[in-house]
């Protein structure tokens, strides 16, 4: 196993002020990170900065805050409040998100996602180490910004990568890549691109149960609402699943949801969404790891598993 093992919080099901029993559970079980997203639901910090106070040894993450949404600025402060609330535990992911986050969500223009990540990291570098910063870049200006409160340890800095422009830039200008939405063979094609010395942090979608009719179902729904957005149809495009997932684009583009939901292989919802025992369960995000993962970061998928029972079923002490 690896030296990270990550969770995806808050969890979903239990309201987010009764989960500080699951996060006190999580280091006994042999997790070693909570990561936080967002999208349309919680915010990345929060769930953090409860984690910090619940969870006191668990490394803590973003995964990802999109660099448009929030002004350079913000975001800085952002960071260095939670790297400071726990030294050395925290790490920052930031990402470009996609266009129905950033344009159709925040009304904000979807321009030049490798640019503005790539300025981004560049600016809190410069931030997060305490420098004043009076900077032009590419995709936006800073004049004359310095943090009024530096972290002693400024966090490493992840760059949510698809495709191998970003992936790149995450290994050249960041501290790794954070990867989503992948099979355990792509992690293969992907994390060499990020290179040696560098953290892989993969999300990786969880069915926990031995039905494989629902978590079929559940991770199908899920890949159409995900593989019809341009950056991720990109990705898997360049992965090599354009005849498998053709079908599924065509229907959501003349309108039907449901066919384009039953159009998805079998074999790519197994591909891309673990599930089966715990043990096959196990073994599956054992498999990213052995292909070059260096923090799997498993994400439960809704299939009437409690989430108290999940991150049991999951936990890597067992192995």
């Amino acid at each position: 196993m690896p030296a990270r093992f990550g969770i995806t919080v808050p969890f979903d099901g239990v309201p987010l002020p009764e989960q500080r029993s699951l996060f006190e559970a999580l280091a006994d079980l042999g997790y070693t990170d909570v990561w936080s997203a967002e999208s349309n639901a919680n915010d990345a910090f929060t769930p953090l900065a409860l984690a910090s106070v619940w969870a006191p040894t668990l490394r803590l993450g973003t995964s990802i805050v999109p660099v448009y949404t929030r002004g350079p600025a913000t975001l800085a402060m952002s960071a260095a409040t939670m790297a400071v609330a726990a030294p050395g535990r925290f790490v920052l992911g930031v990402g470009s998100s996609s266009n129905v986050i950033v344009e159709r969500w925040n009304s904000t223009p979807f321009d030049q996602p490798y640019q503005r990540v790539r300025d981004t990291v560049r600016f809190l570098r410069a931030a997060l180490a305490g420098d004043k910063v009076t900077e032009t870049y590419e995709t936006f200006a800073v004049n004359g910004f310095r943090l009024g409160l530096v972290p002693d340890e400024p966090p490493p800095i992840l760059v949510a990568a698809l495709r191998s422009g970003m992936l790149r830039l995450a290994g050249k200008e960041a501290d790794g890549a954070i990867v989503n939405w992948l099979s355990s063979d792509d992690v293969k094609t992907v994390a060499p691109i990020v290179g040696p010395g560098k953290e892989v942090a993969a999300r990786i979608f969880v069915a926990p149960t031995t039905d494989a009719d629902m978590a079929r179902g559940v991770a199908k729904f899920a890949i159409a609402a995900y593989m019809t957005v341009p950056v991720y149809r990109a990705f898997h495009e360049w992965m090599g699943r354009t005849e498998l997932l053709q079908p599924m684009w065509d229907a959501w583009a003349a309108g039907d949801r449901k066919a384009a939901v039953e159009s998805i292989p079998d074999s790519v919802a197994d591909d891309l969404v673990v599930h089966g025992s715990p043990e096959e369960c196990r073994e599956k995000i054992a498999a990213y790891v052995e292909a070059g993962v260096t923090t799997p970061i498993p994400a439960i998928l809704p299939v009437g598993v409690a989430a108290a029972d999940a991150i049991r079923m999951l936990a890597p002490a067992q192995n």
